[in-house]
């Protein structure tokens, strides 16, 4: 049985981790480089960041700012946010990430996906979605979930997977913040059309939620705003896991 894995996230936007609701009304939750270094302490199993404005503000990654997180992480890192170019992720992994996110710049130009990947290897290249339910299905979003493409999700899944991605980072809109939990509709139509690991993300405000997802077979569980300001504990999550009969690598003593 593989293990679970818990990932606290980064949002970064003018070198401050911040959260809000549905991608908006963001507010402060601390210093990246030290709470990099408290998850690694306290037992997550990986780490994202994502620096959610360069795309809109059209730049790159803030690079320097990776390095010193990177610096105070042991645990596998990935990185996303404004790559643009093959070049951007060698960047990045000489920067200290383990993986790259791409987004935005994946659906405009999907090519970059197998660049990543025949330069780098599937397993660095982590393609992240942003997704919104319009009408009776869902939809991909981009530039922060700004933009809608009209892309169904679906048939994007399908091309990401094609073009060698070798994780899905899927990511609710509509549950972002709200703490009601993930949208487990939503990722039980993502596990029905993937091959590779899938990281759910979006909605999280309880431990149960974690085993809710867990079930759906998602092998990556992130959450921001519950960890960042202490709401549930990752020593907590991985007890209620594997209470409920998911593998979860143990935590040490000072995650608890």
């Amino acid at each position: 049985m593989q293990s679970v894995r818990i990932i606290p996230c980064l949002d970064v936007k003018d070198g401050r981790v911040v959260k809000g609701t549905s991608f908006v009304d963001l507010r402060d939750a601390g210093d990246p480089v030290e709470l990099g270094a408290r998850y690694d302490r306290i037992g997550a199993d990986e780490l994202v960041f994502l620096d959610i404005a360069a795309s809109t503000e059209e730049r790159a990654t803030l690079v320097s700012l990776v390095e010193r997180v990177a610096n105070q992480v042991f645990i596998p890192f990935t990185v996303g946010g404004g790559v643009r170019r093959v070049e951007d992720v060698g960047e990045l992994l000489h920067a200290g990430a383990d993986k790259v996110a791409v987004n935005t710049q994946a659906v405009l130009r999907p090519a970059l996906i197998d660049e990543i990947v025949s330069t780098f290897g599937s397993q660095c290249c982590v393609v992240a979605v942003d997704v919104k339910r319009v009408g009776d299905g869902f939809e991909v979003f981009t530039h922060g979930g700004s933009r809608s493409t009209g892309k169904g999700l679906g048939s994007w899944l399908d091309e990401v997977q094609a073009r060698g991605a070798g994780e899905i980072l899927i990511t609710s809109m509509d549950r972002d913040g709200t703490k009601q939990g993930y949208d487990i509709e939503l990722l039980e139509v993502v596990m029905a059309r993937t091959a590779v690991p899938v990281v759910a993300s979006g909605g999280v405000g309880m431990a149960d939620h974690f085993v809710d997802a867990a079930a759906t077979g998602a092998s990556g569980l992130l959450a921001a705003s519950v960890f960042h300001y202490q709401e549930v504990g990752i020593a907590e999550v991985k007890e209620r896991l594997s209470a409920a009969g998911f593998l979860v690598r143990p935590v040490g003593m000072e995650g608890i």
